[in-house]
Order: C-alpha cells, then sequence, then structure tokens
C-alpha cells in the first residue's frame, strides 16, 4: 500500500494513462481507476465512490474542450444520455451511502462489470462503421430508459456511467467519433450530480461517504492532461483499433 506523496504521483501518472486510452472511445477512465483505488491508492470505502465520481469532475473537461474544438459535440445524443443518467447517478449514490460493503467486495463486484465489457470489446471484429445503416439503432425513450439504469450503476460504483454507456451505443451503430463527446458530457454532468448527492448525505451519515480531495484531485489532473491527448488521437486511430485496445485493457483488469 503507498503512503505519503507517492500516492498522488502514482495517482496521477495512472490517471493520465488510463484516460488517455480510454478517453477516444468515450470513457473516462473511472470505471478502470475503481478497483486501481481499492488496491493500490488503498482509498477506504465507501469514500472511493465519491472520489471516483471526483474524478470524473475535474477529468472529463480535458476531453470535452479538445471534442469541442474538434468540431465533435455529441448533438441530442447528448441530452438523452443525461436525461436519464442524471436521476439514476442520484439514486445510486444514496444506495451506496447506505450500503457500505468491503473493499474486497467492490473490487470483486466491479470485475463482474469488467469482464463481460472487456470481453465484448476485444473480441467483436466489426467495426463500429459496418453497423452505420442499421435500422435497429436504440429509439430516443429506450436509451434514456439503458441511461437511466447505467446511471444508477455510475452511481453506486463511481463510474458516471460513460464505461458501459459506450460499449451499448457502439453496438447500436455509432462510432466512437460520434458518440464520444455525448457519453463523456453525460459522464461530467451526472459526476457533479453524484458528488454534490454524496456531500449533502455526508452531513447525517455516521460513516466517512464524502471524497478523499488529494487522491480524488490527484486522479483528476492527470485525467485532465490525458483526456485531452485521447481526445487530440481519436480522429488519427480506427475504430477498431479503438475498441479493441479499451477491451483489453477492461479484460486485464477484470482479471486481475
Amino acid at each position: 500500500m503507498l503512503t505519503g506523496a507517492s500516492v498522488y504521483v502514482v495517482a496521477l501518472v495512472a490517471s493520465y494513462a488510463i484516460a488517455t486510452v480510454a478517453s477516444p472511445a468515450g470513457v473516462s477512465g473511472a470505471v478502470l481507476l475503481l478497483p486501481f483505488q481499492v488496491s493500490v491508492l488503498g482509498t477506504p470505502s465507501p469514500a472511493v465512490t465519491p472520489t471516483n465520481l471526483l474524478y470524473n469532475v475535474v477529468a472529463t473537461p480535458g476531453a470535452l474542450y479538445r471534442y469541442w474544438r474538434q468540431h465533435q459535440t455529441g448533438g441530442r445524443l447528448t441530452a438523452v444520455l443525461v436525461a436519464g443518467t442524471l436521476p439514476g447517478v442520484i439514486a445510486g449514490s444514496i444506495v451506496r451511502s447506505s450500503c457500505s460493503p468491503a473493499p474486497a467486495a467492490l473490487t470483486s463486484s466491479s470485475r463482474g462489470v469488467l469482464a463481460p465489457l472487456g470481453a465484448w470489446l476485444s473480441m467483436n471484429k466489426k467495426s463500429p462503421r459496418a453497423y452505420t445503416n442499421r435500422s435497429g439503432r436504440l429509439s430516443a425513450p429506450v436509451l434514456t430508459l439503458i441511461a437511466a439504469i447505467v446511471g444508477c450503476v455510475g452511481g453506486i460504483y463511481g463510474i458516471g456511467g460513460g464505461s458501459i454507456l459506450a460499449p451499448i451505443l457502439i453496438a447500436s451503430g455509432r462510432p466512437p467519433s460520434d458518440l464520444a463527446p455525448a457519453t463523456l458530457a453525460s459522464t461530467f454532468v451526472t459526476s457533479v450530480a453524484g458528488v454534490v448527492t454524496f456531500l449533502m448525505l455526508s452531513a447525517h451519515h455516521h460513516g466517512s461517504v464524502a471524497p478523499d480531495w488529494g487522491v480524488g484531485l490527484a486522479l483528476g489532473a492527470g485525467g485532465l492532461l490525458g483526456g485531452y491527448t485521447g481526445a487530440r488521437l481519436q480522429p488519427r486511430l480506427p475504430d477498431a483499433l479503438i475498441r479493441r485496445v479499451l477491451g483489453v485493457r477492461y479484460a486485464w483488469l477484470a482479471a486481475g
């Protein structure tokens, strides 16, 4: 277990690397940082969840700004995702504050989320652009419902929801270049709501449900720079490579 200043240095470097890899796919990297926080940084439960959400708040503007510079805004998809994930993350945050599993249980649960996502992203050989003309894209009401469920999961685990929504959207026919700004914007808005909810709950909670500000800000600083880097690289990367690199990382962390 790390101690002292090394915690913040390792947090910054790790989050930079993870955000650089994750942001081209519309993922902040929080789902990859959850087991890392528990096993390496030693962030206690339930503070690990709001700390992860704080990371999202600080980190995602880097990628969003770069995507905006590249004229990628997400359009109507952003509003649809936010409409679902915002109430979902508030509900998930309330559930998380009243149920505080042991760190080992939290890590095992997060790996249960990572494993199927990693397998799907790694093994699917079709490029997202091969689905572009499919008529089976998810309708707005269905996508809003899915986003609400994902938002609730994100509130419980502190992952914002983009890490689950991005693979679903790719499967429904949207390439990373279209969905990345929308899922990251949704992650940012819902993470702000999640952090505020946890801060309000911490005033009436016997345990510590507030974020670890030092770790969260260190992670966020690395994610801010990494997200900008990843977003800048995205137009130069094939969709299949974006998907498979992220899938391999999901699967590796799930196995670890």
